[in-house]
């Protein structure tokens, strides 16, 4: 790390610390030894991944729309981030069914003998039947029924998933949050944010007959800052819940993962954040080799913590949610 890369690490941690005690986190996880490390026919099996760590914070909203999950689907370990917007049972609803669907659907294309997962093809049905669960375009429930089975009418949710695998992360993102690798102390970016004002989501946007307007930022109508998500029927076929998937080879020089809903982004840029997960998971690293400590760690669930602490110091306005996989 050079001088300027320390002094923003410094300064970054400095901010994070000065955060006033009254903003507390709804939620916390972390785990260890998601997976193991064993030997095959001479060669070494890498883990999916060596621990990982979780945080929701509420922040300056009211209430929590943000919702997190951490599964086993097939044989990858599964994280996601759900931002709500228009209220939580979106989010939750994701939350509580996406990876059982994701499930279903990795395990149909096997049973149907097609080869290699198509994981553009999976991802694309399994958002598409989130999205009619929760009463989308191609939903059972009528745009009229007010009961509170059509929340997906006016509620929507973000939803960036990540499936970590041995030799390969995968990635689905329909929304605004976002998933950045840590590559041998770069950060990349495995999603982009679909934001209304995009060239090509714009004119996808017009081509279906909506208009992307600049009120208090650009929203599709006026209305929504994301053009695609789940849920949300009242502006479709405008916004669209099909995510886009990239598909990143893992090797031995990728470090960590930061999985993240925008009120982490709004305020934290990718290199900052990779560079305070770095120095978290470096001084967890010295403090057990310093002290003979081995096992479990929980640094990412540190990491998470700061990172969030620190969003809130930069004035996020939004809920928080955050999650920090080690890899390597």
């Amino acid at each position: 790390m050079n001088k300027r890369q320390r002094s923003i690490t410094d300064r970054t941690s400095r901010e994070a610390a000065a955060i006033s005690s009254s903003h507390h986190p709804s939620s916390s996880h972390y785990s260890s030894d998601c997976g193991s490390t064993e030997k095959e026919e001479g060669m070494f099996t890498r883990s999916l991944c060596l621990s990982y760590g979780s945080i929701s914070v509420m922040g300056r909203r009211r209430n929590m729309k943000d919702a997190v999950s951490l599964a086993k689907v097939d044989s990858y370990q599964f994280f996601a981030v759900y931002d709500g917007h228009g209220g939580s049972s979106v989010s939750n609803a994701c939350r509580d069914r996406l990876h059982h669907l994701l499930e279903q659907e990795v395990e149909q294309w096997k049973l149907g003998g097609k080869g290699a997962v198509d994981w553009e093809k999976v991802m694309a049905a399994c958002f598409t039947k989130m999205d009619e669960e929760v009463g989308g375009e191609s939903g059972s429930t009528p745009a009229d029924d007010d009961t509170n089975t059509n929340w997906g009418n006016t509620v929507g949710s973000s939803a960036v998933v990540v499936m970590v695998g041995q030799n390969e992360v995968v990635v689905a993102n329909s929304g605004n949050s976002r998933a950045v690798l840590c590559r041998d102390g770069v950060a990349t970016p495995l999603s982009r944010d679909h934001k209304p004002d995009l060239p090509d989501e714009r004119k996808r946007v017009e081509a279906a007959g909506g208009r992307v307007v600049n009120w208090n930022g650009y929203r599709v109508l006026g209305v929504l800052a994301t053009s695609r998500s789940i849920g949300d029927h009242y502006l479709k076929p405008y916004v669209i819940s099909e995510p886009e998937v990239t598909i990143s080879e893992r090797t031995e020089c990728c470090d960590f993962l930061v999985i993240a809903s925008d009120g982490l982004w709004d305020v934290v840029t990718n290199e900052c954040a990779c560079q305070v997960v770095r120095r978290c998971l470096d001084a967890q690293t010295k403090r057990q080799l310093s002290e003979g400590m081995s096992g479990s760690s929980s640094a990412p669930a540190n990491a998470a913590a700061l990172l969030a602490q620190l969003a809130l110091a930069r004035g996020s306005k939004d809920n928080i949610t955050i999650i920090v996989a080690e890899l390597g």
